[in-house]
């Protein structure tokens, strides 16, 4: 049984619906409040955490509970409420079931999975007991070692909920990594992807044949002094150390889908008249011919496109940085994460954005040069990278072998061309000269890398070019 459920409902859960729910394991069950009040706790005798439950968040952007959990949700907007329960404890397991299932029934929805919520009767739970302190202190850790926080989840994409960001955070102010360990076939979110790649924070999937591998680079680990960690091959010796590769990772099939990968900078002056989001909506319509459709701090994104609300958002968090992520209709799939932070140039979008095309589908290649002169002339570029990668049309990161992208284009902003000293900027190694966008007496400038997808050739040709643009 998985140990994340969740209720959509056409209505919002009301204290009335909330109150049996939360009477799903008897009426002895303690509860308490964290999170500053967004999570409420249904606890064992001794106080600890068997269910925890976070607050509704009305869902507004039609797909994301298509995307991320392959459910059919109620008509927009409707209502995702989540119930997390206790790792290895089947009666949490059955409360969080009963809790949805009681909150699906009172509130007009369904729960996921349907499994999970088949049952509206009490759940017993006299004599249950679940971990210590501080395991269980934080409701989305289940394993709290000195090096790392572990996290085991059952969903068929790892999203970048409101539970994980609140793991991470904790992680990373305890300076510790963060390790999601999962069933074999669950993919990832983009949204994830960056904050489980750095050691010693790893994505952990359960193999049949190998027990466990990392899923962004197929090194097979076992759990050893307090943390998942690669193991060596039998021939390894103390000059060459080598980690063997788990078979399921390798075993990638072509499927003729491919995305467009763009990362891109912009600074703005830090005034009154700012608005974010402007460079990502015009790459965006320019690139598909729409807006994006929502937005939010946490996956699901549940808000409707507004550059103004993320901007005032963002101006109540400051200085401190905030972070969205962006998502496009169900025609083309599109995803961007957006990180706004103070600097000493003013405020600074770092967007990575994508989208997914299936094999009989051509990226709009020959539009990204009037994107990046939107960008470049009105939206203050500083710079862009456009890849195209041999990967899933839905955008999902699976656990197993997908090779490099191959860069198409390289853009330099006009402000970063105009500090570049003498001509080195226009005069590089590369053999197609760069094409100038915007003002002729201040242009940026975009690099053509035409690499062949068949060997690293585009990617020599970008190292040339970065180290050229140095002065290296």
């Amino acid at each position: 049984m998985t140990k994340d459920v969740i209720a959509l409902t056409q209505r919002m859960p009301d204290p009335s619906a909330m109150l049996a729910g939360l009477l799903s394991g008897g009426p002895d069950n303690l509860v308490d409040m964290a999170g500053e009040g967004a999570v409420v706790r249904l606890c064992d005798a001794e106080g600890r955490p068997l269910v925890s439950v976070e607050a509704p968040l009305l869902v507004q952007v039609d797909g994301e509970a298509e995307r991320l959990l392959g459910a059919t949700p109620p008509a927009l907007p409707y209502w995702w409420t989540e119930a997390r329960a206790t790792t290895g404890v089947e009666e949490a397991e059955r409360l969080a079931g009963t809790f949805a299932a009681r909150l699906a029934a009172l509130a007009d929805g369904s729960a996921w999975p349907p499994e999970a919520a088949q049952s509206l009767a009490v759940v017993k739970t006299d004599g249950v007991s679940v971990a210590s302190t501080p395991d269980a202190a934080q409701p989305a850790v289940d394993v709290l070692t000195d090096k790392v926080a572990v996290v085991i989840m059952d969903r068929p994409v790892i999203a970048m909920t409101a539970w994980l960001q609140d793991a991470i955070r904790t992680a990373a102010n305890a300076e510790l990594g963060l390790q999601v360990v999962t069933p074999p076939g669950t993919m990832l979110s983009p949204a994830v992807r960056h904050s489980l790649s750095n050691w010693p924070s790893r994505w952990v999937v359960r193999d049949e044949q190998d027990g466990y591998y990392d899923g962004l680079s197929g090194a097979v680990v076992r759990w050893k002094d307090g943390m998942f960690a690669p193991v060596l091959a039998t021939d390894a010796t103390a000059d060459a150390s080598r980690t063997p590769v788990a078979s399921s990772y390798q075993e990638a099939t072509a499927t003729g889908e491919h995305q467009l990968a763009i990362t891109f900078r912009t600074v703005h002056p830090a005034d009154e008249r700012l608005v974010l989001g402007g460079a990502l909506e015009a790459i965006w319509r320019e690139l598909t011919g729409e807006p994006p459709a929502g937005w939010g701090t946490a996956e699901p994104a549940n808000l409707p496109w507004s550059p103004r609300q993320m901007t005032d958002l963002a101006y109540e968090r400051a200085p401190e940085p905030t972070w969205f992520v962006v998502v496009g209709s169900r025609a083309r799939p599109g995803l961007a994460t957006v990180r706004v932070s103070r600097t000493k140039a003013g405020v600074e979008e770092y967007v990575t954005l994508m989208f997914g095309y299936g094999g009989d589908e051509e990226p709009p290649v020959d539009a990204l040069p009037r994107a990046a002169e939107q960008l470049a002339t009105r939206h203050r570029l500083l710079s862009m990278l456009v890849q195209l990668r041999k990967a899933q049309r839905d955008l999902t990161v699976p656990p197993r072998f997908e090779g490099p992208g191959v860069p198409l284009a390289f853009v330099l902003g006009a402000e970063e061309v105009r500090q570049m000293p003498g001509d080195r900027a226009r005069n590089t190694p590369l053999s197609q000269p760069p094409v100038p966008l915007g003002p002729k007496n201040c242009p940026a400038l975009y690099y053509p890398l035409p690499g062949d997808p068949s060997d690293l050739s585009g990617w020599q040709d970008f190292e040339r070019l970065m180290r050229h643009l140095k002065g290296a």
